[in-house]
């Protein structure tokens, strides 16, 4: 059976006016997104917020109450079968068999995702040497380290080459090495394929993302680059580095300067609020005063600090 598609121009998929429903309360509301064709999308936001409900519905876990999710142009919910062809998916919990062989394992998720008989034997090849684990076929699932399990995990995902693969926490309970290896190759994978990285960690975003969707209170309150969400909330204060700081700190204060705090005998902190001419009313003062300004930089807000005033800002407009 044929399926019409819908365009998806540079996006794999498409999450229209989603919005879910469980007994009287609303999970998400009116979520629309577009995930790229390549790159990690991460889809962040505290405990409860929704993106698990979001993952369910975009994975086919779960039919939506409203709206409409596309995976390269086909409507999951209408063709749920050709939709899920092009998807892999990697829950938090790496659905593994213990007694199996990462052979044995490999081979049975690639008859499960329909991969032809005669082509199972070179896509577990492909796989294995794609997620490192060449040398671990014989080798029982039981007796692997975390990290190799998740190894193996992203392997099943991703064993039919789908165009869009998405990761549940996928460093959850590994140590640092195996984080940092887990993170080399969810980036390697993006490089060909589009993956959604579902985390409330933003260390996680931070160091694997390339763009960020936060969902807060079933609502997206953000949807752009790493680059956009580090500078999403205006910086509010300033260093300045004097070499002949005035004898008191009030000297330091200028209109909306609303505090100052000596950090150490020559470099200081300014908070303030108001617009950027704030610190070229500062370099003014200075100069004019003496101080030996030699160097002054605004402060950027750290993602835990935008993280929190995004959450909060969605549950103040809810």
């Amino acid at each position: 059976m044929s399926t019409s598609k819908k365009p998806v121009a540079a996006a794999i998929a498409l999450l229209e006016h989603l919005s879910h429903r469980y007994a009287r309360e609303w999970a998400i509301r009116d979520i629309n997104l577009a995930i790229p064709a390549r790159g990690v999308l991460g889809l962040l936001g505290s405990n409860g917020a929704g993106k698990s409900t979001t993952m369910n519905i975009l994975c086919g876990v779960i039919n939506q109450t409203e709206g409409e999710v596309y995976i390269d142009g086909i409507d999951l919910r209408k063709h749920p079968v050709e939709a899920k062809r092009c998807l892999g998916f990697l829950p938090q919990k790496a659905p593994l068999y213990p007694e199996l062989t990462v052979d044995e394992y490999l081979r049975y998720c690639a008859s499960l995702r329909d991969v032809p008989k005669a082509a199972i034997g070179r896509a577990v090849e492909a796989v294995k040497a794609q997620c490192g684990l060449a040398a671990h076929g014989r080798r029982l699932l039981a007796n692997l380290s975390g990290g190799y399990q998740q190894r193996v995990g992203i392997a099943q995902a991703i064993i039919h080459s789908p165009k869009l693969v998405v990761l549940d926490e996928p460093a959850n309970g590994l140590d640092p090495n195996q984080i940092q290896e887990v993170r080399k190759l969810i980036r390697q994978l993006a490089e060909e394929r589009a993956v959604i990285l579902s985390t409330h960690i933003l260390s996680e975003v931070q160091a694997t993302c390339d763009r960020i969707a936060m969902i807060e209170r079933g609502r997206i309150v953000f949807d752009d680059t790493l680059s956009a969400f580090d500078n999403h909330v205006a910086p509010n204060s300033f260093i300045a580095v004097l070499a002949h700081p005035p004898a008191t700190l009030e000297a330091l204060r200028i209109p909306d300067i609303i505090a100052i705090e000596q950090v150490d005998p020559h470099r200081f902190r300014c908070r303030f609020v108001g617009g950027s001419d704030i610190t070229a009313a500062f370099i003014a003062r200075a100069v004019a005063a003496g101080w030996g300004l030699t160097e002054l930089y605004l402060e950027k807000t750290s993602l835990d600090g935008i993280f929190y005033q995004l959450s909060k800002q969605a549950a103040q407009d809810h």
